[in-house]
């Protein structure tokens, strides 16, 4: 469903009007409109390209997805591309918005419902009197919270990451290969991540370098809070790409050491039966030896094989090879 509003001198007047009465209201230099619009068809873009005067490359981008975050500038309008992200479950979900600022309107074009623009206006409406500032607030509004969306997504990734590391170390039998699995999996959602997600940060930048002919300094201070938050966000998935990569190198690390355990033992043992075959092959060789022919050689021999084994199992026990 489509969603619009409509600001004059900073108060709401109006919402839910028809798309249509957008060009009625942008012809008022005191009128603010926002107009919201879920997975739109070819048409319903052309529409708005009309009513506003949209260049037909920024449409063409708003239409086909997989865009990369961007910024682009033309002669009436701005055209930016982020990403709302959110972890559902174990999978990271990705939402494409595209947004074209103009003047006096604010048009956000959503991938599909998976982005709550409920929540953008519910910060809009926290601070009523910022309504003034016009479309730089509704703006700065959806960009915090496309960032804030960030930081729930990268602690419930560093969550996951300290899980991973509590299991790396954990007196647990097995090879516990699930752990080599979990880390490939989550080193690939940090890498569509940053890739998606970090970027917002230049497009943040580009929006404070045009702040003297955009917005009221009184809005500066607001937008270079989103950017210092893009900046921790980056920094963040920066960090954790680091410890899912510590966490893959310890695990292989691990499995070459139990490896190594796994050989001392089998040579420990290895070494252990070795002495009894040693010492019956010598007693039965077909040439007389000391106390052949005698029950006293059959003693030695088995005496021979208990002493000299149990030597050393002791001696392999003691060094931590058994």
């Amino acid at each position: 469903m489509n969603r619009t509003r409509l600001y004059r001198d900073g108060a709401l007047k109006a919402e839910g009007f028809p798309v249509a009465e957008v060009s009625e209201h942008v012809k008022d230099p005191s009128a603010v409109v926002w107009f919201d619009l879920c997975s739109p068809t070819p048409s319903d873009l052309e529409m708005i390209s009309e009513e506003l005067g949209l260049h037909h490359l920024a449409v063409e981008d708003a239409l086909q997805s997989h865009q990369r975050p961007k910024l682009d500038s033309y002669d009436s309008h701005l055209f930016i591309t982020v990403y709302g992200a959110r972890l559902d479950g174990g999978t990271l979900d990705l939402v494409e918005v595209s947004i074209f600022v103009t003047k006096n309107a604010l048009v956000t074009v959503r991938e599909n419902p998976g982005f709550d623009i409920d929540e953008v206006v519910r910060r809009w409406d926290a601070n009523p009197e910022m309504a003034r500032y016009g479309v730089p607030y509704l703006l700065h509004g959806l960009l915090d919270y496309v960032v804030d969306g960030y930081f729930d997504v990268l602690q419930a990734m560093d969550d996951r990451v300290e899980a991973l590391e509590d299991d790396l170390f954990a007196d647990v039998p097995g090879d516990r290969i699930h752990i080599q699995r979990l880390t490939f999996e989550m080193r690939k959602k940090l890498v569509r991540f940053r890739r998606l997600a970090v970027p917002v940060r230049e497009v943040v930048g580009s929006l404070l370098r045009r702040s003297v002919e955009m917005f009221d300094p009184a809005l500066t201070p607001y937008y270079q809070d989103v950017y210092d938050h893009t900046l921790r966000a980056a920094e963040w998935t920066d960090s954790l790409r680091e410890l899912v990569g510590n966490v893959r190198e310890a695990h292989i690390n691990q499995q070459g050491f139990r490896l190594n355990d796994i050989m001392k033992r089998i040579t420990s043992w290895a070494a252990i039966i070795a002495v009894p075959t040693m010492i019956t092959g010598f007693y039965g060789q077909n040439v007389p030896y000391p106390g052949f022919g005698h029950a006293v050689g059959f003693w030695i021999s088995t005496l021979a094989i208990v002493v000299t084994s149990a030597i050393l199992y002791t001696i392999f026990k003691k060094r931590g090879w058994l």
